[in-house]
């Protein structure tokens, strides 16, 4: 397994696995030209040559960051490809000098796993919530928000 950032190449394939969470409701569509444009925030999960996971990592202010678009091939769930592309986001951030790092999700259980603690999401800032404009969910919402210090105190 190989998580590295992702390369133009890549994009077809994490365009392909955004949608299949995408048409199922379980994650916010991303376009081709939406990937391209923030193709630099994406890393990816490539085994045997092929991308099978990919993640997003925004920065959204000098002591925050969001996890987005984390997105595993269904043929390869179970096998830590998640965990890894979030341990990846989170060192990332902490490289960067971002202290927290958080994620709005439908699968808590899966970031609790992973260190992060269930906030209100209230209690992020309201910078969060850009791409909630853009959600078709936007007045029901039903993501937890979860987030995690980057670094160990």
């Amino acid at each position: 397994m190989n998580i590295r950032g992702a390369k133009i190449s890549d994009v077809g394939a994490v365009h392909a696995l955004i949608s299949s969470y995408a048409e199922r409701d379980r994650m916010l569509f991303r376009s081709m030209a939406d990937i391209y444009e923030n193709l630099q925030c994406f890393t990816v999960a490539e085994l045997d040559g092929n991308v099978v996971g990919c993640c997003a990592l925004e920065i959204i202010w000098s002591d925050l960051a969001e996890i987005k678009s984390l997105a595993v091939d269904e043929t390869q769930k179970e096998k830590g490809i998640g965990r890894m592309l979030v341990a990846g986001a989170a060192e990332q951030a902490a490289a960067l000098g971002v202290t927290r790092v958080f994620a709005l999700t439908l699968e808590p259980e899966f970031f609790v796993k992973s260190g992060f603690e269930i906030v209100e999401k209230e209690a992020l800032p309201m910078k969060v919530w850009s791409d909630c404009a853009r959600c078709p969910k936007q007045q029901n919402c039903d993501e937890t928000a979860v987030i995690r210090l980057t670094i160990d105190d």
